[in-house]
């Protein structure tokens, strides 16, 4: 087979595998559009911190809040089915342990942005909530809060944070690409720590206990990265030194 004939089934692949993914992406969001009045029904129903009326200041704002909402239902559904296909993609060019090892990546991936997702709903959402409401109250603010601009904040919150939890999965990946070490982890410590911090502190009410829960788990998943390096690296010494 000469270069161009290879190229051709690469491609020939990639298409299939685009394909198979938009049509999941698809149904998970035809799925979502009939889910979408449910889940928004049930955040009003239950929520977290202190109660915030939904306004609406403009005819479009309803409909653009459950747009997001069956967007976001169809991404996070379609997620393990995309990284499974990513995983088919490459699992020509792999060894049969390798893609053993590699397939491990698609559950731990979505676990994770689910967890992060969790954690940013439940943890950091209702601090943020509670600390703006009190400080709305303490200068005499009356609160009318538009539905586009609620969930508009809250989505911006729980996508960075999903993302963040997937750094043990993706330390792990960049370590069996050779494109990082446990070694280089250790000595950007401190510099990451520091990085940690700023980004919690974005994310997190300006009040010191409200940091740190946001800041801790975050270095703790630094750490878990540093820790997930370490155990290949180790394992990739062991079998050179057997072999």
């Amino acid at each position: 087979m000469n270069i161009q004939d290879d190229v051709i089934v690469h491609l020939t692949e990639l298409r299939k595998r685009l394909i198979v993914a938009g049509g999941a992406f698809m149904i998970a969001l035809i799925l979502g559009f009939y889910a979408a009045p449910d889940i928004l029904r049930y955040l009003k129903s239950r929520p977290l911190a202190n109660p915030v009326e939904w306004n609406v200041f403009a005819f479009t704002d309803g409909l653009f809040v459950y747009m997001r909402c069956a967007f976001l239902f169809a991404l996070l559904f379609t997620l393990p089915v995309i990284l499974y296909q990513v995983w088919a993609f490459v699992r020509p060019g792999l060894t049969e342990a390798e893609a053993k090892g590699a397939l491990v990546y698609v559950p731990a991936s979505f676990l994770l942005f689910v967890a992060g997702i969790s954690f940013s709903y439940y943890v950091v959402f209702p601090m943020m909530i509670r600390f703006m409401t009190t400080m709305n109250q303490s200068i005499g603010a009356v609160e009318t809060y538009g539905i586009d601009r609620y969930f508009s904040f809250l989505f911006n919150l729980m996508l960075p944070l999903g993302l963040a939890f997937e750094m043990p999965v993706a330390a792990l990946f960049l370590t069996r690409l050779g494109l990082l070490t446990p070694q280089r982890l250790r000595q950007t410590r401190k510099y990451a720590y520091v990085a940690l911090a700023v980004i919690g502190s974005c994310i997190s009410p300006p009040d010191f206990v409200s940091h740190l829960s946001v800041t801790i788990p975050l270095i703790v998943l630094f750490e878990f990265s540093v820790l997930a390096s370490g155990w290949y690296a180790r394992k990739i010494a062991f079998r050179q030194a057997v072999s």
